[in-house]
């Protein structure tokens, strides 16, 4: 492992003591081999003058939250050493009160909470302190003989400690040494906790920062040398039907819909295929503070999806009733999977959350690999990993995050979106929380998507391969598919019968008409494997009110019309729902220019205005209320809604 210093780019930072804290913090969360979404925490300690002018001892300690990839200035919480000492002292301290002291300890109310190891910091006597749960030392020390070998690595140059619960107690475990032992005086370094991590200290940013370096390096050179295998590669059998399926049972084993993320690297399907990885691959996580995301182990996935989830979550619950006192167990779902032939595949309640789970599996499976090939795999006990796993302290990090959305968790296809109504509703299911993947003929449709924090794909719809590499790519990236929204469509130019072009009217079919059942016999099967599936059409009132010289358009719309009403009885025994929208008269689109709308208002006799609101609630209709429209007929508000017609058009006397 390299130091990531640089002179020039420390000056950046400035060169107070925070300043330069920041700087190193970013530097530990740039090496995703030390910390890992939010892991580890790092302080400085400074004197500062309060309001009235009075100098008081501050420890500035990483806030809760925070994460030190990215973390700033107002990330640090400013917390007088005063209490922070004082709390050192006491024989005990509830969680509650440890947290309502410091929180009251702080000269910035503002400030976001101090992290659970703020006394720790606070009673190391240096000024700046690292902390990190790096991977290497993970791999060192969770073995039945990694106090020994720790020992033997670092000598004298760490104290080694047993583990004991972060917070209180650890600070509580750390007091008590200082109290024999001087670590300046005695030339110490570091402290590794045993299955947790390392501490390393200095009163110069960048000696703390280093020392934190160059005792890792020394924990992976040992594990080389140790390692009686290289680490196995191997090919995946792609199963992307098996893969919506299992993304299926674990949604419904958590309770909510899921995003899943398959990594079928040649690392992560050699370690899947590892013999007896059933057993050490699940027995625990890489760092106790892992728990809270990839709950105490991932399960492992045999020929029989169904029963390998069950089986975690009877596991799970046995888990839990050997340790719980008093607690609520949480879901028996899932965080990540070892498959077998095909990988590891990582699960979250949005792209976020599964993004995270998959570093930390990744990581997990690369450490975990390395510690059983060096003298076996021994991480925490569970009754430990339990403690961590359900301390409110810990829980309380994820409880942060905002309301849930309605189709949070859900993958949605839709065609059509470059513009117009098409963009309005990829734009609505996305607002609403679903992972939206747009298929268009607009070569930028994947910069259009992106403004939404979709995906983009450059598809001809009348093509079959590739709208079949679209729907593949779709469940390849996110487990499988939820809501379907079939969109595109064009407006031929208006002629009459007998003076229309055949391949006018041939191509009004091709892409009205016949696309839209080409996409369904390909995307179908997967929707089946869909959570609370739902397929939308978007039609139009043309199918029951057509205008002369529109009959391409009018004859298409109406036969899909009747390809929604068929795949409704179809897809209804299958709990998918199949509903149509018929859009009228929605002018913020691309087709209708400032001229063209003008030109069609006088042909009425009417004004603009008047003409976009020639309805019978004399409202107009926009392309928002569209993407509302089928955003909801997607959601739970329609869950026993099928086979219906909705018209968005404000009341037209022809259709009603």
């Amino acid at each position: 492992m390299q130091s990531l210093w640089n002179d020039t780019e420390a000056a950046t930072f400035g060169t107070d003591l925070l300043g330069q804290r920041v700087y190193t913090s970013r530097l530990l969360g740039r090496n995703p081999a030390l910390v890992l979404h939010g892991g580890g925490n790092t302080s400085v300690k400074v004197t500062e003058q309060d309001f009235f002018g009075d100098s008081v001892e501050i420890c500035y300690v990483k806030g809760s939250g925070w994460d030190l990839t990215t973390i700033e200035r107002a990330g640090f919480s400013p917390v007088r050493m005063a209490a922070l000492l004082k709390m050192s002292q006491l024989a005990t301290m509830s969680d509650e009160d440890m947290v309502l002291q410091q929180r009251a300890a702080m000269t910035n109310p503002n400030a976001p909470a101090a992290s659970i190891e703020a006394i720790l910091h606070a009673i190391l006597p240096f000024r700046f302190v690292d902390h990190s749960h790096a991977n290497a030392i993970s791999a060192l020390t969770c073995a039945a003989d990694g106090e020994a070998r720790t020992k033997e690595l670092f000598g004298k140059r760490v104290l080694v400690l047993p583990y004991v619960m972060p917070g209180f107690m650890l600070a509580k475990q750390v007091f008590e040494v200082l109290q024999k032992t001087d670590l300046r005086q005695e030339g110490i370094e570091g402290i590794v906790l045993l299955k947790h991590g390392l501490f390393t200290f200095a009163d110069d940013a960048k000696a703390s920062y280093e020392k934190h370096i160059e005792l890792v390096t020394m924990a992976e050179e040992y594990l080389v040398k140790k390692v009686k295998a290289d680490a196995v590669k191997a090919v995946a059998s792609e199963d992307l039907m098996a893969l919506a399926k299992l993304r299926q049972v674990v949604s419904k084993a958590r309770g909510f819909p899921q995003i899943a993320r398959l990594n079928a690297s040649p690392e992560a399907v050699g370690y899947a295929n590892l013999p007896n990885v059933a057993d050490f691959g699940t027995r625990g996580p890489l760092t106790p503070d892992h728990s809270i995301r990839t709950k105490r182990a991932p399960a492992f996935i045999s020929e029989d999806i169904d029963a390998s989830v069950q089986k975690f979550a009877d596991d799970y619950a046995a888990y839990f009733n050997r340790h719980a006192k008093s607690q609520t167990m949480l879901d028996a779902a899932p965080r990540f999977a070892i498959w077998p032939g095909k990988g590891i595949v990582s699960f979250g309640d949005t792209l976020k959350d599964a993004k995270i789970v998959f570093d930390i599996a990744e990581s997990t499976a690369a450490t975990v690999q390395l510690g059983e090939s060096v003298g076996g795999w021994e991480p925490l006990p569970e009754k430990d990993i339990f403690e961590i796993e359900y301390w409110d302290l810990e829980q309380a990090k994820l409880r942060k995050g905002p309301a849930r959305k309605v189709h949070q968790g859900k993958v949605a296809l839709v065609t059509g979106c470059a513009a117009g109504i098409g963009f309005a509703i990829a734009e609505s299911l996305a607002e609403q929380g679903a992972q939206v993947v747009g298929l268009d003929i607009d070569k930028d449709i994947p910069a259009i998507m992106a403004k939404i924090g979709g995906i983009g794909i450059v598809v001809n719809l009348t093509e079959d391969q590739p709208v079949q590499d679209a729907i593949d790519f779709t469940v390849r990236e996110f487990g499988g598919i939820d809501i379907v929204v079939s969109n595109a469509g064009i407006f031929p130019k208006n002629d009459h019968l007998d003076m229309m072009a055949q391949s006018d009217w041939d191509r009004t079919l091709m892409i009205n008409l016949t696309s839209h059942q080409k996409l369904m016999n390909k995307v179908i099967p997967f929707v089946k494997q869909g959570i609370d599936a739902s397929i939308i059409f978007v039609g139009s009132r043309n199918f029951k009110a057509p205008g002369p010289g529109a009959s391409a358009y009018s004859c298409s719309k109406a036969a899909l019309t009747q390809l929604c009403r068929v795949a409704a009885l179809e897809l209804a025994p299958h709990k998918i729902r199949v509903n149509i929208v018929h859009p009228d008269a929605v002018f913020d689109t691309k087709l209708w220019t400032p001229e063209a709308l003008l030109k069609s208002a006088t042909r009425y006799n009417m004004t603009v205005e008047e003409y976009k609101t020639k309805n019978l609630m004399k409202v107009e209709i926009k392309s928002k209320d569209i993407g509302n429209m089928v955003s909801a007929m997607a959601s739970p508000l329609f869950a026993k809604v099928t086979g219906a017609q909705i018209p968005v058009d404000g009341g037209n006397d022809r259709v009603i």
